[in-house]
């Protein structure tokens, strides 16, 4: 299965392109052995639309072309469920196992996503009730990505 972070935005070079690089490539390596064959990031250009909504929309088109026929869908969003990593792991490994080719982590810009991507989505995911930077939410996205990989392969990095 591939895993796929689609993200409006980019990370500029430095520590946050650094960390969230190092994490990309643990959960990769960690796991080959579960079914997860590569895990991708795709950065969209922000919208330079004058309206919010109008930017939300283009946005969302944009990550919504980044999606294949059959992928889950798993969008990142403040309103969304608040999954321990024992969940998330969970569901790699359900999605995995039913042969699902990929799984796409929708990530927004700074005005969120528009909610036809929201609808559309096999899971909304949040990191909390608090509103964080999108550049952070990719960081920690991957970091629970490699977690769930651990916990799935009895790695100790999981200490629950």
């Amino acid at each position: 299965m591939r895993v796929v972070i689609a993200a409006v935005g980019r990370l500029k070079a430095g520590p946050e392109r650094e960390l969230a690089e190092r994490f990309r490539a643990r959960t990769e390596k960690s796991g080959r052995g579960l079914g997860i064959r590569t895990v991708e990031i795709v950065e969209i250009r922000e919208s330079g639309a004058p309206q919010a909504e109008r930017r939300r929309l283009e946005e969302s088109i944009a990550l919504t072309n980044l999606i294949p026929d059959g992928a889950v869908l798993a969008v990142l969003d403040e309103k969304g469920d608040n999954l321990d990593s024992a969940t998330l792991a969970a569901d790699l490994r359900t999605w995995c196992d039913t042969g699902r080719a990929a799984v796409v982590f929708a990530i927004g810009g700074p005005d969120g996503l528009a909610p036809e991507i929201k609808k559309r989505a096999n899971l909304v995911l949040a990191f909390g009730a608090a509103t964080w930077p999108h550049q952070l939410v990719r960081i920690m996205l991957l970091e629970q990505l490699y977690r769930a990989a651990t916990i799935l392969s009895g790695h100790p990095y999981h200490r629950a």
